[in-house]
């Protein structure tokens, strides 16, 4: 058997292109000690991966040159010399923009396709879920009545962060890019404002217009303009949480906020998420989110495109805004 792998070989300026991989076919061998082989079926597809291509460390290391690219991605062991993994279990872990990967037994976590489909664990039982459920829970902490604005709200953890303050008893708010988007948030998931960026001419104004007595949370994952309109209505005591800031990623020169004094005359905090802070916790987000999928008080979409060849394509979906749910790269096997 052989492995289909994509190689960084490049630093990206702005948006990632084919040039920036090298996509390699190399033959499998067998696990050493302590290893598994794994058969990837699904690779999980997020803004940070454009991170993660650059050099140095943010709150974790960049990929280096010459190594397959870093991603989530969910599979099944077909070889272990690892006393806790046996053939057929099912698994997920950072197992690289590949179809094959090995991996040493400790760094894999087993997942449980007879409760959810394994693509699930990449997204609202994986690393978006806790990010959406944390980041608006502990960051966060709301409360009944409050208003909770979320900017890309339409992705998969804008679109959770706001169906948990929902669920939580708050009146969201969302901002997102395109009609076919917003109407989803508003017919769909019963939003109580949406509004359409890419048609409003003074965003401040109809944060104002349709917030008027505030945002207590502001859930931000893009950044830029969106932050710092976010921020001439922030009620006092106001809460904003930093997860992403997806329209800076790929930006030569990053656009800090401007309106951050607002923050002060709001007594407000602003605070970053990292998922990777939580993951002693998991049980509980997972408890709860499960839960709420059988209630169905949550919808969860996917978006999967067939095919690694499809990377880097793919993962510029989430740049242009091209996808519509979970992003996910599916592996095909004869």
């Amino acid at each position: 058997m052989w492995n289909t792998s994509y190689v960084l070989v490049s630093r990206p300026l702005g948006l990632a292109t084919e040039a920036n991989f090298r996509r390699e076919e190399l033959p499998l061998a067998e696990p050493g000690e302590g290893e598994v082989l794994v058969r990837i079926d699904y690779i999980s597809l997020d803004p940070a991966m454009r991170g993660w291509m650059n050099a140095g460390t943010s709150y974790v290391p960049g990929v280096e040159l010459g190594d397959v690219m870093r991603a989530f991605a969910a599979g099944e062991v077909i070889s272990s010399r690892h006393q806790n993994w046996k053939v057929g279990q099912t698994v997920t872990g950072l197992l690289g923009v590949q179809t094959y990967a090995m991996v040493k037994g400790e760094l894999l976590t087993a997942v449980d396709t007879n409760s959810a489909p394994l693509s699930w664990y990449l997204g609202i039982l994986g690393m978006p879920g806790l990010t959406a459920y944390f980041g608006l829970l502990d960051k966060g902490n709301p409360k009944p009545g409050e208003t909770v604005l979320v900017s890309g709200a339409a992705g998969m953890v804008g679109s959770l962060v706001g169906q948990i303050a929902r669920i939580k008893g708050c009146r969201v708010a969302g901002i997102a890019g395109g009609e076919d988007k917003c109407a989803f948030l508003k017919n769909e998931l019963n939003w109580d404002e949406v509004i359409n960026y890419k048609s409003i001419a003074d965003l401040p104004a109809a944060l104002k217009e349709r917030l008027p007595n505030g945002i207590d949370i502001f859930f931000d994952n893009v950044g830029g303009n969106i932050l710092d309109a976010a921020l001439t209505n922030l009620a006092r005591g106001c809460r904003i949480i930093i997860c992403g800031a997806i329209s800076q990623y790929n930006q030569l020169t990053t656009q800090g906020p401007s309106n951050y004094m607002k923050i002060v005359t709001a007594r407000g905090t602003l605070t970053g998420v990292i998922v990777l802070d939580y993951f002693d916790k998991a049980a509980e987000a997972l408890n709860d989110l499960s839960r709420w999928l059988r209630e169905g008080k949550i919808i969860y979409n996917e978006h999967i495109i067939p095919g690694i060849d499809q990377f880097p394509f793919a993962l510029n979906l989430l740049f242009s805004g091209g996808n519509t749910g979970k992003l996910l790269l599916q592996n095909k096997f004869e």
